[in-house]
């Protein structure tokens, strides 16, 4: 009876956290400085005022927070463009070493964090393995 226990215990709980892991998809390319999300272009610039950041966090599969990017190494350096507010958009150092423009898309909603799902799952483990250790305490009763 054990066993059963313990196998229907691993089956519910890799059932919850398999809905978590997922690669992700991205629509754009971007980095992110300050907590805003920077579309890039396909204009290049050369009036490059100063450096105001660089990427810290690589990835195109997770989100992260911080000067993130899912399409350039971390190290890659960012700079204001003369003549336009970085409100509007930043240059982004391409590979070449030429500036690609950047444009301003809005707040980056990756730095919301949601621990909502992670709290329910919590919860129901711990509902799971105490109703294991009841049914295991009352079965050991019966038996003396």
């Amino acid at each position: 009876m054990k066993r059963k226990h313990l196998i229907f215990f691993i089956l519910i709980t890799s059932l919850l956290f398999s809905g978590n892991l997922s690669a992700t998809s991205w629509a754009n390319e971007f980095v992110v400085w300050h907590g805003y999300v920077y579309v890039i272009s396909d204009e290049y610039v050369t009036d490059i005022h100063k450096k105001i950041g660089h990427v810290t966090v690589y990835s195109d599969m997770e989100t992260y927070t911080g000067n993130y990017s899912n399409s350039y190494k971390k190290g890659t350096k960012y700079y204001s463009i003369k003549g336009i507010s970085t409100d509007e958009a930043i240059a982004v150092q391409h590979k070449d070493g030429k500036f690609i423009k950047a444009n301003r898309d809005g707040k980056f909603k990756g730095e919301n964090t949601d621990y909502s799902g992670l709290v329910r799952n919590v919860i129901i483990i711990c509902l799971l393995a105490i109703l294991v250790i009841f049914l295991v305490r009352n079965r050991n009763k019966k038996r003396t």
